[in-house]
């Protein structure tokens, strides 16, 4: 604390003096002038004489004694406003530096804060409230309804429902059987359960979050300046053409012109000055980098490790699909069940009726209500008998149906959580609920790669077959699955082992292998405020696209800062040979020096713009905008194409007639409509965008593909009257309409890319 006071304090010095002496000269009074420069510039000297000694005995140097030199040459050359010049710039770039490093004094409180302190132990008399460090190992507890586990144990009572969330990061409840392992952090969303205690509460999953972060901030070495390196050139490079003009010479004041211009500013404003701007940059973009050191690490990744929910996923159930039983209407089902729902206060009773306002169905109000928590909830909707939950709560003893099994086979497929809705007493369909890809998760994926990261991983605490299939579909390079918070931390530092590696999340689960990477990035528009107090950069957009971008940006810095460096080492180089052989003075030499400082400023600024490239013809906003709305209409019409193919499953040969007519229908009267508007309309205005052509071709070819299903279908279509209609001809009208809305859902996800690029492209 006392050494960043005294730091604040140079800084202060340094304006002051700077500032007096040029109101004295000004105003017409040099003696003062001189004398307000000379009283700003000797405390950053002496502060910076100790700093150096300090520095030497820990076998640290770099830039400042090239500044000690610098400053004390001005002065002894009765250049004062130069010294004070580079007094100001020193030890401003201290402050920035001190900036920079912040991070190892971050507020903790979120994670203390919810950090259990007491536990309901049972007593041969009752129960009494214990603060979590008096429990024992073997010790039996209660964990209420709402109450957060206090310490790692087992359940003892029959089942459990817990939220995972806090410390897995996954966001759908699990249930726990007689024996199951619960991890403390995690919360009961069920009823009121027994936990065994298997952990002391210092040794318990939770406390150990909070434990490691505080060890990662504080163990992680500090940002070490880029000019650090620079200087150990330029620093004998300058003694010794000094010494070499003096000896030829004979004149000890070409010594000092070589030395003023050698005054490294360039190596003191380029790198602060450049990362500076690349942060201001990236705020512009909704990312929040917390220093230019962190900039300038982010610019050097090889690695980027990443969580999955939340992070590449959305972050919570969505409604994937509702299978029905024979005859049953799907909207129907939904309707149903999210009328029911209302009445619960269940994560995934919200998604339910969030996804059937979003069909525009309209729903009742249930009566007689009873939930079984963990479970499901049963109520009376116009007059019938709704039940909606597991498959025990609808249909305890009922042997499963083909439907239902195939309604199972797919919630396993596509590791999704069913819920089964039934109507007196009979099951009359399914919902499938799971986490799914973020929409800007591929164009992630793909903007890393153009920035040269090498490795991407996924790492995280779901399953192995649901994160080998995300995986496999963004062709990450390796899948770390069922990992809690201590092995995410491992992953990160087994690749730190090899690269510099950045780690990607966003839960509170994060938050230790966040501040154990090189960079940390949280994805903070959702208030996940450990993980943002953990990590180096903050993506304040619900955005994961942003952290290509981030990384784009820290290289550009990085690239101007060594240009910035380099070119200002070679005129300032040019400008010693100069004075060396005599044809620049003391104060000649100090003002060419200021020119090229004032160049390597200017340089360095262009870290602010987004660089050359950017221009051209863009779409607009609201273009891409439109286009979006359109898919949107679009995918409605695929989802009535869907329900035609499980309805194809049973249907009698006159109604698969009637379905294959629809579908043939929706697709002449959406799909093919809507492909050929945007072969005709859009698709040039793209052309105009895009530089690379090829790409644009191989959309039109799915165009091309789509079309040629679409006269499949007619030909099927035309051919009802006269053909028998036999489970083969149903078969292949089923294939092709299958083929269709497969196809356009990847073309249409692929043009939503394409859309989303150009359109950030001209936002920025």
């Amino acid at each position: 604390m006392f050494e960043r006071v005294l730091r604040w304090g140079l800084v202060a010095i340094a304006i002051a003096g700077l500032t007096v002496g040029i109101l004295a000269r000004a105003a017409g009074k040099p003696d003062l002038a001189d004398l307000a420069w000379e009283l700003g510039t000797a405390p950053v000297i002496g502060g910076l004489a100790v700093s150096i000694v300090r520095d030497l005995l820990s076998g640290r140097f770099g830039v400042d004694a090239i500044a000690l030199l610098s400053m004390s040459a001005a002065l002894a050359l009765g250049q004062p406003l130069a010294g004070a010049v580079v007094a100001l710039m020193y030890s401003g770039g201290n402050v920035l530096e001190d900036i920079a490093i912040a991070r190892a004094e971050r507020d903790l409180r979120s994670l203390v804060d919810r950090a259990p302190r007491q536990g309901h132990r049972k007593r041969d008399e009752g129960i009494e409230e214990v603060p979590i460090e008096a429990i024992s190992i073997g010790d039996e507890l209660l964990v209420r309804a709402g109450e957060v586990a206090p310490v790692d144990g087992i359940v003892g009572s029959a089942s459990a429902i817990i939220d995972e969330s806090a410390v897995t990061g996954e966001p759908i409840p699990v249930e726990k059987t007689r024996g199951s392992a619960v991890l403390s952090g995690s919360l009961n969303a069920g009823e009121t359960f027994e936990l065994t205690v298997t952990a002391l509460a210092g040794e318990s999953t939770y406390a150990g979050i909070v434990r490691m972060v505080t060890a990662a901030q504080t163990a992680k070495a500090p940002f070490v300046r880029m000019a650090d390196r620079f200087a150990l050139i330029l620093l004998p490079v300058t003694l010794v053409v000094a010494f070499l003009a003096w000896r030829i010479s004979g004149d000890l004041t070409r010594s000092l012109a070589v030395l003023v211009a050698a005054t490294p500013c360039p190596l003191i404003l380029a790198a602060p000055v450049a990362f500076i701007a690349g942060v201001a940059r990236a705020a512009r973009r909704g990312i929040l980098v917390k220093g230019g050191g962190a900039l300038e690490a982010l610019a050097r990744a090889h690695t980027v490790l990443f969580d999955k929910t939340g992070t590449l996923t959305v972050g919570g159930a969505r409604l994937l699909s509702i299978e029905v039983a024979p005859g049953e209407n799907p909207d129907e089902v939904l309707r149903l069940a999210a009328s029911l729902e209302q009445a619960s206060h269940h994560v995934l009773a919200k998604t339910i009726v969030a996804a059937a306002l979003n069909r525009g169905l309209k729903l009742k109000a249930p009566e007689h209500v009873k939930e079984t928590i963990g479970t499901g909830l049963s109520g009376v909707i116009d007059g019938r008998s709704v039940t909606a939950g597991s498959r025990q709560l609808v249909r305890s003893h009922a042997e499963l149906s083909p439907w239902e099994l195939r309604a199972i086979r797919r919630a396993s497929w596509r590791s999704a959580l069913i819920v089964f809705v039934a109507v007196d007493g009979r099951s009359i369909g399914a919902l499938l609920l799971a986490d799914e890809l973020r929409a800007d998760t591929p164009r992630a994926i793909r903007l890393l790669r153009d920035a040269g990261i090498a490795r991407m991983v996924m790492v995280t605490g779901d399953r192995a077959a649901a994160a080998q299939a995300m995986g496999a579909a963004l062709d990450l390079d390796a899948v770390l699955a069922d990992r809690v918070p201590s092995d995410k931390v491992e992953a990160v530092r087994s690749e730190q082992r090899l690269h510099p590696t950045v780690m990607v999340g966003d839960g509170i689960n994060d938050a230790p292998a966040l501040a154990v990477a090189d960079i940390g990035v949280a994805l903070g528009a959702r208030g996940a405020t450990a993980s943002s107090e953990a990590a180096d950069v903050v993506i304040l957009a619900d955005r994961l696209d942003r952290v290509g971008e981030a990384i784009m940006i820290a290289q550009r810095a990085r690239r101007i800062a060594l240009q910035s460096i380099v070119v200002g080492m070679g005129l300032s180089l040019v400008a010693m040979v100069a004075a060396a052989v005599g044809w620049l003075d003391p104060v000649p030499a100090a003002i060419v020096q200021e020119v090229i400082d004032i160049a390597v400023i200017l340089n360095a600024l262009r870290a602010l713009t987004p660089g050359l490239g950017s221009g051209g013809a863009r779409i607009t906003v609201e273009q891409g905008l439109a286009l979006h709305h359109d898919h949107q209409v679009l995918f409605k019409d695929l989802d009535r194409l869907r329900k035609i193919v499980d309805a194809l499953d049973d249907a009698t040969p006159a109604s698969a007639a009637v379905l294959i007519g629809d579908a043939q229908r929706i697709v002449q009267g959406s799909v093919a409509t809507h492909e050929r508007a945007d072969e005709d309309s859009v698709y040039p205005k793209l052309a105009e965008v895009l530089r690379e052509r090829y790409g644009l071709s191989a959309m039109s070819r799915a165009h091309r593909e789509i079309l040629h299903l679409t006269r499949l279908l007619d030909r099927i279509v035309e051919d009802l009257p006269s053909e028998k209609v036999d489970r083969y001809l149903v078969r292949d009208a089923q294939r092709v309409i299958e083929a269709i809305e497969t196809l356009v859902r990847m073309h249409t996800a692929q043009e939503e890319d394409i859309y989303e690029a150009v359109a950030s492209q001209a936002a920025a």
